[in-house]
C-alpha cells in the first residue's frame, strides 16, 4: 500500500510507521511499550505475567532500566508499527543517538507527577533536531501526586524552546495509565486498553517517505550476534529495494568491502523477526553474514555503492583504568583472568557498545594501571554496567577510580559540565545543599516542588557527581531523587575536596574475627563480619576520620588458664555495611582498586603492604 508523492519525488509507504519511544528514565516507557506488544495480541498475558518484555537482559531486570535500545513491531489493522524502546538514563545516550535515525516519529512519554527532566529535554531536542513528529503521552496520571494540567504547560515551554519549525508544536497528548493499559484524551475520559494511543500513532506519526527505485541504501544502526549466522546488522533501509541473493558491499571508514551476497533477509515481527525475501526503503532489517559490519556503516548496492553520513555520537566524559586481578585471591573464582583475555572482551563490546571507547596505557602505573585498558563511557552508570557485566561473564579483573577527561583548548584546561536536577523534601533540603557545596555546582533555579519540598537545579562539574548520588540518598534516607544530562565543556572549576574519610585497612591475612571486630567497630563502618577471608591491604571498611586506619581484623583473643580463646563473652556486632557494585565505585580512592570476580567485590590499597604505601608516598611520581 503505497501512494507517490509529487513533492518528495518518493513513495509514501501507508502500511508502515517507524516509532521511537523516548523519556526520562523511570516514566514508564518500557512498561507502556509492553503494554502495546501486549494489546496488539503479539502473546498472550499470561505468557509474560508481571515481567517487563522489553527489558530482556539481567541487569535491566534488576534495575529497573532499559539499557539496550530494542526492535519490536505490531499490527494495527493493516498498518506494521515498528516500535524501538531506547534508554532513559543519560549515560545511554548513545543508544538513543544511533536508534533515532531508525524512526519517522517519537512517542515522547511524561510522568505526570515528575514532569520533564533533564533527559527529557536531552532525548526531545535530539528526536526534534532530527525531524521526528513528537507525540506526547502523560502517564502515571493514577499518581496521588499527579498534577498532568502543569506538566502539560511545562511541555509546551520545552518544545516552545526546542522546537525547529512550527509544525512540531503541533503534537496530540494522550494521558495514560501504562501499568494498567489505558489511555485517553483527557485524565478523567480514560478508555479500557490503548486504543487511543494506536489510534493517534497511526493518525499523527508520518509514513515514511522513501526512494524505492534507486541504488540500496541500508543504515547499519544496532548489532547483534547469532552463533549459527555470525554478526547481524540492524537498520533501516534508506533508499532502494533489498532482495536476496542481491549482492551488497559494507561502506565504513575504510575502503568498501568485497562484494558479499545476501544469503537471507529478516523484518520485525512482534518480539521476534521474520525470514523475507524482500524489504524496501523504510522498512527497518536485520541482515546476517556480515562480518566486517558495524555501527554507522551503510550497506550499499555493490554495482553503485554509495555511503550515507555516519552517525554523530556524543563522546564519553568518564573514564577508568581495568586490568588483570593482581590480589592475593587472584584466580580462584573466574575463568577469564589474564589482560588478552580482558582486551578480547572489551573488543567485542566496542562491536555494539557505541559509546565506549578503550585505550591501552594509563597514568598510574600500578595494578591495574600496569597492563591497564583505559576505558571511557558517558558516566558512572555506563561503566558500572559494563563492569557488572564482565564480572558475570566470569572475568576476573581489577578497576582504578572513575575520572572525567579532561580536555586543553585555546581556553586552557576544559571539564565536562552537567545540568543537575534534584527534587528534595524540605526536611533534608538542608541537609542535601551542604553535600552539594564544596562540588563547584551553580544553582541556577530554585522552585517549590508541588508542596513536596524543592526542586534544584545546578550546573555542577562532571567530577562533582562522582559520589554524590549515594550520599545524597543517604542523606535524604533515599527520599531524594537526582537527574542530570551532559551540558558542555568549560574551564576547569577549581579543586573539589575529598567525599570520602579514610579506609580501614586489613594489616593481616586470614579470618576475620569476632573479638578483633568488637575491638574497634564503635570507630568504624565495616564492610564485612566475623568469618570472612581477607588479606594484608584489603581495604575492610570506613574510618570515621579522614586518614586511614590499619587494624588486625584477624587477631584472636588469646587462651589463659582461666578461660579459652572459644569462651568469649557474647559480643554485641554491628552489621556490616553490604554495597552494591555503584556504591563500591563510587568509594574507590586514588591510591585504591577495586577488585571484581564472579563471586565478590572487594575494595583494596593499590600497594598491599605498608612499606609499599610508604614507598609509593614518598615517589608519586612512580606511583
Amino acid at each position: 500500500m503505497t501512494n507517490t508523492n509529487t513533492a518528495t519525488g518518493g513513495v509514501s509507504r501507508t502500511d508502515l510507521r517507524n516509532i521511537a519511544v523516548i523519556a526520562h528514565v523511570d516514566h514508564g516507557k518500557t512498561t507502556l511499550v509492553d503494554g502495546l506488544l501486549k494489546q496488539s495480541m503479539v502473546f498472550r498475558d499470561a505468557d509474560a505475567a508481571g515481567t517487563l518484555i522489553m527489558d530482556s537482559n539481567e541487569l535491566e531486570r534488576e534495575r529497573g532500566i532499559t539499557v539496550f535500545a530494542k526492535n519490536a513491531a505490531i499490527q494495527f489493522g493493516d498498518i506494521k508499527v515498528n516500535l524501538i524502546d531506547t534508554p532513559g538514563h543519560a549515560d545511554f545516550s548513545s543508544e538513543v543517538e544511533r536508534t533515532l535515525s531508525m524512526a519517522d516519529g517519537c512517542l515522547l512519554l511524561v510522568d505526570a507527577a515528575e514532569g520533564p527532566l533533564p533527559q527529557t529535554r536531552f532525548v526531545l531536542g535530539l528526536a526534534l533536531h532530527l525531524g521526528l513528529r513528537p507525540l506526547v503521552v502523560v502517564n502515571k496520571v493514577d499518581r496521588k501526586d499527579a498534577r498532568a494540567a502543569e506538566v502539560v504547560e511545562e511541555i509546551a515551554d520545552l518544545f516552545l524552546e526546542l522546537a525547529s519549525d512550527d509544525a512540531q508544536l503541533n503534537y496530540p497528548v494522550i494521558y495514560a495509565i501504562a501499568r494498567e493499559g489505558r489511555a485517553g484524551p483527557s485524565p478523567d475520559d480514560l478508555a479500557p486498553d490503548l486504543g487511543p494511543l494506536f489510534r493517534a500513532i497511526v493518525e499523527h506519526v508520518p509514513a515514511p517517505v522513501a526512494n524505492l527505485d534507486g541504488p540500496v541504501q541500508v543504515l547499519v544502526s544496532a548489532l547483534d550476534y547469532d552463533p549459527h549466522r555470525g554478526r547481524i546488522a540492524i537498520g533501516r533501509v534508506i533508499r532502494g529495494t533489498l532482495a536476496k541473493g542481491m549482492s551488497v558491499r559494507c561502506l565504513g571508514g575504510g575502503p568498501p568491502s568485497a562484494p558479499l551476497k545476501l544469503l537471507d533477509l529478516y523484518t520485525f515481527s512482534g518480539l521476534g523477526r521474520m525470514a523475507t525475501d524482500e524489504v524496501r526503503a523504510g522498512d527497518v532489517v536485520a541482515i546476517p553474514g556480515m562480518p566486517s559490519v558495524t555501527i554507522g556503516d551503510t550497506i550499499a548496492d555493490a554495482a553503485e555503492p554509495e555511503a550515507l553520513p555516519r552517525l554523530a555520537i556524543t563522546e564519553p566524559t568518564v573514564q577508568m583504568t581495568l586490568g588483570p586481578n593482581t590480589s592475593p585471591f587472584a584466580g580462584q573464582d573466574g575463568k577469564a583472568i589474564t589482560s588478552r583475555q580482558l582486551r578480547e572482551r572489551l573488543d567485542r563490546e566496542l562491536e555494539t557498545n557505541v559509546g565506549l571507547r578503550i585505550r591501552t596505557g594509563s597514568e598510574s602505573g600500578e595494578g591495574a594501571a600496569g597492563d591497564g585498558i583505559v576505558v571511557a563511557g558517558r558516566g558512572e552508570l555506563h561503566l558500572a554496567i559494563l563492569l557488572e557485566t564482565f564480572r558475570r561473564e566470569g572475568l576476573e579483573f581489577s578497576a582504578s577510580r572513575p575520572e572525567v577527561i579532561m580536555r586543553r583548548t585555546d581556553r586552557g584546561l576544559e571539564e565536562p559540565f552537567e545540568e543537575v536536577v534534584i527534587i528534595v523534601p524540605q526536611a533534608h533540603l538542608g541537609t542535601v545543599t551542604e553535600l552539594i557545596g564544596p562540588r563547584q555546582a551553580v544553582l541556577e533555579h530554585m522552585t517549590p516542588d508541588d508542596g513536596r519540598g524543592a526542586r534544584l537545579t545546578y550546573k555542577m562539574p562532571t567530577r562533582g557527581l562522582i559520589g554524590l548520588r549515594g550520599a545524597m540518598l543517604t542523606a535524604s534516607r533515599g527520599t531524594a531523587t537526582l537527574n542530570s544530562r551532559f551540558m558542555e565543556y568549560a574551564p576547569y572549576g577549581g579543586s573539589i575536596p575529598r567525599q570520602r574519610n579514610g579506609a580501614v585497612v586489613a594489616t593481616e591475612s586470614g579470618m576475620t574475627t569476632a573479638y578483633a571486630i568488637s575491638g574497634f567497630q564503635e570507630r568504624v563502618r565495616l564492610f564485612i563480619g566475623p568469618g570472612v577471608q581477607v588479606y594484608e591491604g584489603m581495604i575492610v571498611g570506613i574510618n570515621s576520620r579522614e586518614n586511614d586506619m590499619p587494624v588486625n581484623i584477624c587477631k584472636e583473643k588469646k587462651q589463659t588458664n582461666i578461660r579459652s580463646s572459644t569462651s568469649d563473652i557474647a559480643v554485641r556486632l554491628e552489621p556490616p555495611m553490604i554495597l552494591s557494585l555503584d556504591q563500591f565505585m563510587e568509594m574507590i580512592g586514588e591510591d585504591e582498586l577495586l577488585e571484581l570476580t564472579p563471586k565478590a567485590i572487594r575494595l583494596r590499597k593499590r600497594h598491599l603492604t605498608a612499606q609499599e604505601r610508604e614507598r609509593a608516598a614518598r615517589t608519586p611520581a612512580m606511583a
